[in-house]
């Protein structure tokens, strides 16, 4: 999927796997430059559930993205919608850039497309998200994308978007 700067593609388990290993394995696969401190750490530490998950059920890699800046052709950071459609039509969306990139607005013009798109799959009925109520730039976008916050749990904003 292509937004104005941006390309967003499929983090497969392979390029993830690459990503633990070299950048330079992961600019191989991607065909992009991987910045240095990418993954970011706290994504890092998610990569090998997601490995082994997307392995036994591949079809869930569809929800799993990295963020392209499609000019520069760099990895600015990653996206995906956790797994999917849950039983009642909802999918979490998450994402994060990295500290070089930011403030320049490519959180919101994915999460922009990353909305339409979500809300276009079928049974999908809401899309969720949270953040800290610290992280500020995060409630941003999530305000600019037209989610509404539903609640506030042990210093935890959530927030929702329907169609």
């Amino acid at each position: 999927m292509k937004t104005k700067r941006l390309t967003l593609t499929t983090f497969t388990a392979e390029m993830m796997e690459a990503s633990l290993h070299s950048p330079g394995q992961l600019e191989q696969l991607s065909k992009c430059r991987v910045p240095e401190g990418y993954p970011m750490e706290v994504y890092k530490e998610m990569l090998p559930y997601k490995i082994e998950r997307f392995r036994k059920f591949p079809e869930e890699n569809q929800w799993e993205g990295i963020i392209i800046n499609t000019d520069e052709q760099t990895i600015l950071g990653d996206m995906g919608f956790k797994g999917g459609p849950d039983e009642n039509g909802d999918m979490d969306i998450g994402y994060s850039i990295l500290p070089g990139f930011q403030d320049r607005g490519y959180a919101t013009e994915m999460a922009a497309a990353m909305i339409e798109w979500g809300l276009k799959q079928p049974g999908v009925k809401r899309i969720t998200a949270s953040c800290s109520e610290e992280n500020k730039p995060s409630i941003r976008v999530l305000e600019k994308s037209g989610f509404t916050p539903t609640g506030v749990e042990d210093g935890e904003v959530y927030w929702e978007i329907k169609p």
